[in-house]
């Protein structure tokens, strides 16, 4: 398996379909919700561009379809172990009232851990991230935002390529909506 080039970053990836309350739409509430990272201890070191998408997973028949997704990839530093980072974002997600009730409900805020520094955590026991972040190498949400920040980047548990992974999710439409920050 070849090292990750990346091994000292973690990436969470942020999304959501619906404004926060109080917040004027989608975009302030995900910026808002980036802006959160800083306060729980850690540090930005990018941010891709949004991409939007449909809801996943796509309605079944007699099913009402959700709003679009905004999503992007922050990549950061924390001090945080993973499962004190993975609490810590169950915190902010509820503080943006993001509920648990379902899983594929619409929600203001969604951050998922997606690698802290190429570790491999498979427990998943209650409260202990699982490391990467189980369903994301066939997710083009993730994987697209995830190459602009580390287009370098290999699977930690597969050791596949992200170019790869892309080539291989299934397929979705997605849109790049502006330039990343850093």
């Amino acid at each position: 398996m070849r090292e990750n080039p990346s091994n000292d970053l973690v990436f969470v990836a942020i999304g959501g379909n619906l404004p926060a309350e109080g917040r004027d739409g989608l975009r302030p509430t995900l910026e808002a919700g980036v802006a959160a990272l800083s306060e729980i201890g850690c540090t930005i070191i990018g941010r891709s561009s949004w991409w939007c998408s449909p809801a996943w997973p796509p309605p079944g028949p007699g099913e009402s379809r959700q709003p679009d997704y905004l999503n992007a990839v922050v990549a950061l530093h924390t001090n945080l172990g993973p499962d004190e980072l993975l609490q810590a974002l169950h915190g902010i997600e509820a503080a943006f009232g993001r509920s648990r009730l379902g899983r594929w409900d619409a929600r203001p805020l969604d951050l998922d851990l997606i690698d802290y520094a190429g570790r491999v955590q498979m427990d998943g026991e209650a409260g202990r991230a699982v490391l990467p972040h189980p369903r994301m190498a066939g997710r083009l949400f993730v994987l697209l935002p995830l190459r602009e920040l580390a287009p370098d980047w290999h699977h930690p548990r597969s050791g596949l390529a992200i170019e790869r992974l892309i080539a291989a999710a299934e397929p979705m439409k997605i849109n790049r909506l502006g330039a990343a920050s850093s």
